[in-house]
């Protein structure tokens, strides 16, 4: 078991497949260039593998691949289907832009993914484009529609903000609620490559909104990053607040990144490189350097002290 230096127990890994991404979404990485990594700075499938059944066998219960947009990354299917028949009870999830989810639905289920979560800001394709800087919607949505019909337990995520999509968070809301979805509303968080001018709308901004058309009830936290929120009738939507303290008391996460770095804190600079242990067949060393970045795990995170991150979110999966 994997416990950190506050007693929280870290069973849950976040894997960026790539950081190239389809998008130039205004929140994270609208000026960034398109490039490509050299293939050989980048672990393998089998590399991955080799460092994450690794991590399972020291407690790892739930692995979250993610990006950039890991469906640019060929055969992830393949990939899903190593981690799965290793130990089929793993919680298995994606999260993506959803822009080719339709495509590979059927063959990531099959090959044992669970949960997929997939961006949804908008549901005005003029709003969506303006975000994602291309036209984007109707293929957003029919991935969406094609997972939840192939048997996946879809969550939506919505970065709001002022003057963009707020003015949505009903619509959004109430689309979720119609098909069976839960949404989470995700407070912008500030970082060094996000389109200048960017405004968060806060939580309490997020449910003024919402409350006035709905009661609600908060929900008891859990190790999720999303509190929790009940409408009368039972249907539950949530809010990640990055800004909070309690986004770090239940962190129970640590990530790594495509290209091999290990890192403890979404928002912390600090990183350690498992590629040259895993390359040279040093299974030892790479558990040392895991049960490293776990005992160093800081107890929050960089914001109390940085009102911007440097962190380049589409190479740590957000």
């Amino acid at each position: 078991m994997l416990i950190d230096s506050f007693n929280r127990t870290i069973d849950y890994i976040r894997v960026s497949v790539t950081s190239r991404c389809n998008f130039r979404c205004l929140y994270c990485m609208p000026n960034t260039p398109f490039e490509w990594e050299p293939h050989e700075n980048i672990l393998s499938y089998e590399e991955m593998f080799e460092f994450l059944r690794l991590a399972i066998d020291e407690g790892v219960k739930k692995i979250r691949l993610t990006g950039g947009e890991p469906l640019l990354r060929k055969d992830l299917d393949v990939f899903v289907k190593m981690l799965h028949d290793y130990k089929p009870e793993l919680d298995l999830a994606l999260t993506t832009n959803g822009y080719y989810l339709k495509e590979y639905a059927k063959k990531l289920k099959k090959a044992g993914l669970k949960r997929v979560n997939v961006s949804l800001d908008s549901l005005k394709p003029e709003v969506a484009a303006k975000i994602a800087q291309k036209d984007v919607l109707n293929k957003v949505i029919e991935g969406i529609l094609e997972a939840k019909k192939e048997g996946l337990l879809v969550k939506l995520n919505t970065v709001v903000m002022k003057g963009i999509n707020d003015g949505e968070i009903l619509d959004l809301l109430e689309w979720a609620k119609k098909h069976g979805m839960t949404i989470r509303f995700i407070e912008f968080m500030e970082n060094e490559r996000a389109y200048p001018g960017i405004k968060r709308v806060s939580s309490d901004e997020i449910l003024k909104e919402i409350s006035k058309k709905y009661n609600f009830k908060e929900l008891p936290k859990d190790n999720s990053a999303s509190k929790y929120f009940e409408l009368e009738d039972g249907y539950v939507f949530g809010i990640i607040e990055p800004h909070s303290e309690d986004f770090c008391k239940s962190c129970n996460r640590i990530r790594l990144t495509a290209e091999g770095y290990l890192i403890p804190c979404l928002f912390f600079t600090e990183s350690y490189n498992i590629k040259e242990a895993i390359r040279k067949g040093d299974i030892k060393k790479a558990a040392e350097i895991l049960r490293e970045v776990v005992k160093n795990k800081p107890e929050k995170n960089d914001w109390q002290e940085e009102e911007v991150s440097s962190r380049a979110f589409w190479e740590t999966g957000g």
